[in-house]
């Protein structure tokens, strides 16, 4: 399958999905669980049209593509959280979930893969957790903007989504660096601690620099009248990629600092920040399709083969008690209802920063040897869609009968 063919492919769908978009807002049908049956459908699973193997084929394109797709989400979502009640509120449930909740999640995920399969390396089970740690700000997006989910449990979500898929990616870089060397332990000379450190403060530095300082000569453009709406709404692409890059140049993490930039974003004009945002919200919408459409033609029948009962049995518990337990331990006395808990700790679906680091995985180690642990993966990126989809309206409705 040639990459126009996948362009045309994708274009069409988004088409024929947008023409019934506004009644699926109401469906427990998703765009991206509609791309990704599309993809399976004409993959070799399926009718058997396309025939794409991800690890036999130059796989760069995609994950630039993914890469895009997830430094555009971070920063449009970032930037709907009013910065002034979240920093009120860190000190409760986004620093519980990323600070408690995140490191819980990847020792449970990681305690358990050990039980299930003993007879592979921690290394690559640690890895497996790492990557199923971060949850997904575009398939969160129903929750993050339903109306009926109170703010302070849309923006604890949000931000979660935003900064977990960051602090995850150094862990996965050890235990890549690790597995490739075929050593059973991290040399002195590797100074993963400094690394790490590097990541997790340069890239928000850096992130919240570019978004203020960018936000703000955009401000000052507008207000002088030098600027048009359409250059307006281009930034959002200009402000989150510089953002990465300049982390990523200082070694600092690039997704943690596009979140950030979106974060203190210094616009101020409503108006204008509304551009920027709608503009975001519609490129990153049609990257996030892309590469849901490229999961289903490719990912999920290059890896079914290796799936089977224990693969499913991981699956799900990723999916539910992994995330479930742990939420449930960081938010004790946080004052929130049973039900607002559940919601959280379930709304933790796995997509876009799985994919991409599935991506990096398969660049680093290779695939033979390792069927197994990315066949997982896949699966459970494959059930999230699905489920997380189908149960994003019936839930977020729910907290209207309830009192917040």
């Amino acid at each position: 399958m040639h990459d126009h063919e996948i362009i045309i492919l994708t274009v069409l769908l988004i088409f024929v999905f947008g023409l019934v978009s506004k009644v699926a807002e109401n469906s427990p049908i998703s765009a991206p669980m509609f791309f990704v049956f599309v993809g399976l459908l004409l993959s070799p699973l399926g009718l058997g049209i396309y025939h794409l193997d991800i690890t036999e084929t130059d796989s760069g394109i995609i994950k630039l593509v993914a890469e895009l797709t997830l430094v555009i989400i971070l920063f449009v979502d970032a930037s709907f959280i009013h910065l002034k009640n979240l920093r009120a509120r860190l000190a409760g449930l986004p620093t519980r979930l990323l600070l408690i909740g995140l490191p819980l999640t990847m020792i449970f995920g990681t305690l358990v893969a050990m039980g299930m399969f003993p007879e592979t390396s921690i290394w690559l089970l640690a890895m497996l957790a790492l990557i199923l740690s971060p949850t997904d700000a575009a398939l969160g997006q129903a929750v993050v903007k339903s109306p009926a989910v109170p703010c302070k449990i849309r923006e604890s979500i949000s931000a979660e989504s935003g900064l977990n898929d960051g602090i995850s990616l150094p862990p996965i870089f050890v235990c890549l660096a690790v597995i490739a060397s075929g050593a059973g332990h991290i040399s002195e000379d590797d100074h993963w601690l400094t690394f790490m450190a590097m990541q997790l403060t340069l890239g928000p530095l850096v992130g919240a620099f570019v978004g203020h300082f960018g936000g703000k000569l955009i401000q000052y453009a507008h207000d002088k009248q030098w600027m048009n709406e359409v250059f307006q709404r281009l930034t959002c692409l200009s402000i989150a990629i510089l953002a990465y890059a300049f982390a990523e140049s200082v070694h600092g993490n690039g997704f943690i600092a596009a979140f950030c930039a979106g974060l203190f974003l210094g616009v101020h004009n409503e108006l204008v920040r509304e551009r920027i945002q709608e503009f975001g919200e519609t490129e990153g919408q049609m990257l996030t399709l892309f590469v849901f459409l490229i999961f289903g033609l490719a990912f999920v029948p290059t890896l079914a083969p290796y799936w089977d009962l224990m693969a499913l049995f991981y699956a799900l518990l990723s999916l539910t008690v992994i995330r479930i337990i742990p939420v449930f331990i960081c938010l004790i006395g946080s004052g929130l209802n049973n039900y607002s808990k559940l919601f959280i700790a379930w709304f933790g679906p796995r997509g876009i920063a799985s994919i991409l680091y599935l991506l990096i995985a398969i660049d680093q180690i290779g695939k033979q040897g390792n069927e197994k642990v990315f066949a997982i993966i896949v699966l459970t990126v494959l059930l999230s869609t699905f489920a997380h989809g189908m149960s994003a309206i019936a839930m977020s409705n729910k907290f209207k009968t309830l009192k917040n």
